[in-house]
């Protein structure tokens, strides 16, 4: 693995820069194996991001080879203002032309969350049949707190060696949650951490540290093996 930080000024400017390299590394993997997989994060600070790569990048990126999966989703129908889908397919989705197969949101209705999450693991085990090679690009944020896509301090599922989804109970609004686990965002290609706002500081400096554990802060277990892990932050977030 290796590991990058990149700074800058503020969410603006970060969120251009990511946006011009996640549609140069779109084009080059398309270009070499004719297919793109991508994992996309919910929350505010990946918001701009998602509406640059829909307008200005709208032809420029060839969406129909691309696959977009999600990296967590709260247990809510996805016309929900609080579901992550809903938030991806206004930045984004709409604003682009994608097959409606190319799209994978979880199953939110009509089965139990934990069913939910075995049917997306089953539809990610299709995709992905050498668990040594899973998404090209993993999109996360952090949390004032650390933690990351579903992921939360404390939380049983931290310790997962075997599942790549999981439903989870977490301290917040709704509690209920299904999420990728450790053992598939760790075989990613590459991993973006996209982190913005003084009020990540205190997390951000945390990982920063070598010494940090995941169980206490979630998105220190985030290490793609043979991959490549960018941290995006803004100056606010860096602020000591």
């Amino acid at each position: 693995m290796t590991t990058e930080l990149i700074e800058f000024n503020d969410l603006s400017e970060l969120s251009a820069a990511v946006a011009r390299d996640v549609a140069e590394f779109v084009n080059n993997v398309v270009a070499s194996k004719g297919v793109f997989y991508l994992a996309l994060s919910g929350g505010n600070t990946p918001r701009p991001l998602y509406h640059i790569l829909g307008t200005t990048y709208r032809e420029s990126i060839p969406w129909k080879s691309v696959h977009i999966f999600f990296c967590d989703e709260r247990f809510v129908p996805h016309e929900s203002p609080m579901s992550n889908f809903q938030m991806v397919r206004e930045t984004l989705l709409d604003l682009i032309s994608i097959p409606k197969g190319n799209v994978h949101p979880f199953p939110t209705t009509g089965l139990k969350m934990e069913d939910a999450a075995r049917e997306y693991e089953t539809q990610l085990r299709r995709f992905f049949t050498d668990g040594a090679d899973t998404f090209d690009l993993i999109v996360l944020g952090v949390g004032k707190d650390g933690h990351t896509a579903s992921l939360f301090p404390g939380s049983p599922v931290l310790d997962e060696k075997e599942k790549w989804v999981a439903g989870v109970e977490v301290d917040g609004v709704p509690p209920r949650r299904i999420t990728l686990t450790y053992p598939i965002l760790n075989h990613a290609a590459r991993v973006y951490f996209l982190v913005s706002g003084s009020e990540k500081s205190d997390a951000t400096k945390t990982l920063l540290q070598s010494t940090v554990d995941y169980h206490s802060c979630p998105s220190a277990g985030v290490h793609p093996e043979a991959g490549r892990l960018i941290w995006w932050v803004d100056r606010a977030a860096l602020r000591a």
